[in-house]
């Protein structure tokens, strides 16, 4: 691979990064800035399969999603909102508790 060609990749990769992290933090999620792409990647999936549970469990994405940093104001039902990334947690410590969250979601009804 040439140069060129390598340098075009970092740079659409870091864009790919810099897209996530922007949907990511728009969802409400804390990062740190030093995730990895990886990372981030994996976190979006996460989050995406717990949206899906909450819409399949008849929540509303808008009612229950934080506002800025702060909590959501009166979401639906406690299950149906995301999980906060607390200051420290890992991108691992976080993603299990996004699956628990997931889980608790699918067995919640409005």
């Amino acid at each position: 691979m040439t140069p060129a060609v390598e340098q075009e990749g970092d740079a659409e990769r870091r864009r790919v990064a810099d897209e996530l992290a922007s949907r990511l933090r728009r969802s409400g999620v804390r990062l740190t800035g030093r995730e990895s792409g990886e990372e981030l990647a994996q976190i979006t999936e996460a989050v995406e399969r717990f949206e899906a549970a909450v819409i399949r469990s008849g929540g509303d994405l808008m009612v229950d999603a934080p506002i800025a940093d702060e909590s959501p104001i009166a979401p639906d039902n406690s299950a149906f909102v995301l999980p906060r990334r607390e200051d420290g947690e890992s991108v691992e410590d976080y993603l299990v508790r996004l699956d628990a969250a997931t889980t608790a979601a699918r067995r919640a009804a409005r």
